[in-house]
């Protein structure tokens, strides 16, 4: 993991001033926005499989050289502090389970929205619980190819896939919580091109920049997005996180 976050690092650390575009992104269960789901339901009584979000992007502008990305989301419960099921931090609950929280930039077997990292995006994921609250979160990503690549600013874009795995869900040494209710906002996400050539945050929705765990949108208090907070990192404070 530290191999690949040094790479990313490196790799997006030669980034020029960052500028808003249009275009929009998506966050759905399963597969990129209108393809995948807004509501995933889990009955909580295994300790197998897992759970994937991925967000996807329309930049709303050509980029020649893309080279990377860093995405910001806000995770919320209904319960006053966030339950142990998601403690994925450090000493948390769910922490020592066999990769309970992972992030992928892998879409080679994937076909519904284009793939602009061709197996080649290296990165990780950072999860900072209790962030703006007790019973909240906040997981950012982050992926760099070698070199770069030309994207339209017109055709969505698979970006980035965050797994929950369901270890410790039941049986001995269990988790509680996981079926409290859950809203997770895609907040926005930095796309880069090297030095000098622009890059560009985006934070408008397409369709949905938001997903629900266990019916989120109907018990996380003040509703779902808008219970979640919406300030976004700059890409220095998200860098910062990986030296």
């Amino acid at each position: 993991m530290k191999k690949t976050l040094l790479m990313a690092g490196a790799l997006l650390a030669l980034t020029a001033g960052i500028a808003s575009a249009q275009g929009g992104i998506n966050l759905s269960w399963t597969d990129c926005g209108t393809f995948g789901q807004l509501q995933k339901n889990f009955a909580c009584n295994t300790n197998s499989g897992s759970n994937i979000m991925v967000g996807s992007v329309i930049t709303g502008v050509q980029m020649d050289q893309l080279n990377g990305q860093a995405s910001v989301l806000d995770l919320q419960t209904n319960a006053p502090a966030l339950s142990p099921w998601w403690s994925f931090q450090t000493g948390g609950c769910r922490f020592n389970s066999p990769s309970p929280l992972s992030a992928s930039f892998d879409f080679t077997a994937s076909s519904n929205c284009l793939d602009p990292w061709g197996g080649a995006g290296a990165g990780g994921i950072n999860y900072a619980n209790g962030f703006n609250g007790a019973n909240r979160a906040r997981i950012r990503t982050v992926c760099a190819i070698p070199g770069n690549t030309a994207i339209t600013g017109t055709d969505e874009y698979y970006m980035f896939k965050v797994t929950f795995n369901n270890s410790r869900t039941t049986g001995t040494g269990a988790c509680a919580g996981c079926t409290d209710g859950a809203c997770i906002v895609f907040n926005s996400i930095t796309v880069t091109q090297p030095l000098g050539v622009g890059d560009y945050t985006i934070s408008a929705p397409i369709t949905r920049n938001w997903v629900q765990w266990q019916g989120g949108a109907g018990s996380v208090l003040g509703g779902c997005p808008g219970a979640t907070p919406t300030r976004s990192a700059t890409w220095g404070s998200v860098k910062s996180l990986y030296r």
